[in-house]
């Protein structure tokens, strides 16, 4: 495929804001830090696709326009995207698909929910049951945090995992966000903590659940011939994408504790990028819930024993193979929209090296992956990204 640049990856802090500002201001934050990277020209940019979860959050309907217009893009093509957890990653693939087409030379992909300040948490805690099947699960009252605990239930069954794997995710993430400065939740967890911890689904207590947060993330993704000399060699490429779907209702399907449909989304980006599952160097993978990430791991294929790996070390920051350097969703926090744009930022900083102190591997890095997904592994999409010629 024609190989798509990253010249320009930046977010705001991941948390819960209280100081008077709004999602419009810290997607103009997020951009114009993401487009002084790149070294464009705001007239350069062809298209802006804005991810935004819920006009619940932002109560704005149409609010790619309105960022157009603060953003000074007022000529440009506008997107709005939304696929519930996966908004972000999904309004990636859109600007990559612009670029390819030959539609864009240069596309804006911003991401941004007040997920923390807009809503009160009962509210919030029926609106996300609403994004699972209304009919047989939202007007039931079911809980994401339930339908999360059954999948997890089911997968531990098959793979052996136990409640010292769901602690040791947390903890491996939570001391990831120590180092990253933009974190909702920088903790360092004993495991004393998880045993004071309330439950809220077994065998999920609180600390095994990522937060809700406010905050954006933006890229500038370029044609190649399209960047600027300073960014042409060092940009890191985004080599494949992939996406796919499974049913809704975690009920109906075979293998409930199985996301199959991440498998599938892999593979597409896989064979797009010519690459395979075990060249990934490091990954973001969507953690909304601490099972959820060795589920995704499972997925991927990004390991052959991924609970052993786990317990052996090879996720850490040190490890073969460094899983949600960031903090992920349960560290670096889940502002849903700004989620999967900010993992495809992460990503491309550590290709390049210029990723937090203490953060960045010190050893190059070939080849990364980004994947998120909506409901409980339902609307999936992976992104695969490649280090720049010069790395």
């Amino acid at each position: 495929m024609q190989l798509i640049l990253v010249i320009g990856a930046a977010q705001t802090p991941f948390n819960r804001r209280r100081d008077g500002t709004g999602f419009r201001d810290w997607a103009c934050e997020a951009f114009e830090a993401a487009r002084a990277m790149a070294g464009i020209d705001r007239s350069d940019i062809d298209a802006l696709i804005v991810a935004s979860e819920s006009d619940f959050f932002t109560l704005q309907l149409n609010p790619a326009s309105v960022l157009a217009q603060d953003f000074g893009l007022n000529e440009a093509e506008t997107l709005r995207v939304e696929g519930g957890g996966a908004t972000g990653q999904l309004a990636v693939h859109a600007g990559v698909e612009r670029i390819l087409s030959g539609r864009a030379r240069y596309v804006a992909v911003v991401g941004v929910d007040p997920s923390a300040s807009a809503l009160a948490g009962d509210s919030i805690r029926a609106l996300y049951g609403y994004s699972f099947d209304f009919w047989t699960d939202g007007l039931a009252g079911v809980t994401a945090t339930s339908l999360y605990a059954l999948s997890w239930q089911a997968f531990a069954a098959e793979h052996r995992g136990t409640g010292d794997d769901l602690n040791a995710v947390t903890i491996k993430n939570r001391g990831n966000a120590m180092c990253n400065p933009h974190a909702h939740l920088p903790r360092q967890h004993t495991s004393e903590d998880f045993a004071d911890s309330p439950m809220i689904a077994a065998p999920y207590c609180r600390l095994h659940c990522s937060p809700l947060s406010d905050g954006a993330a933006a890229l500038i993704l370029s044609a190649p011939d399209a960047a600027p000399d300073n960014r042409r060699n060092f940009a890191p490429q985004i080599t494949g994408i992939g996406a796919a779907s499974d049913l809704p209702g975690l009920g109906h399907r075979k293998a409930p504790g199985t996301f199959a449909a991440k498998t599938k989304a892999a593979r597409r980006a896989f064979d797009m990028a010519g690459l395979s599952a075990a060249q990934i160097a490091v990954a973001e993978v969507y953690d909304a819930y601490a099972g959820a990430e060795m589920q995704a791991v499972t997925a991927l294929g990004l390991a052959e024993d991924p609970l052993r790996t786990l317990r052996d070390g090879g996720f850490d920051a040190d490890g073969g193979c460094p899983i949600n350097l960031s903090g992920g969703l349960m560290g670096q926090g889940a502002p849903v929209g700004a989620t999967g744009v900010g993992q495809t930022a992460s990503c491309a900083l550590l290709l390049e090296g210029r990723y937090h102190a203490g953060l960045q591997p010190d050893r190059p890095l070939g080849h990364a992956l980004a994947d998120t997904h909506g409901g409980v592994g339902t609307t999936c999409a992976v992104t695969v990204l490649s280090a720049g010629a010069v790395a």
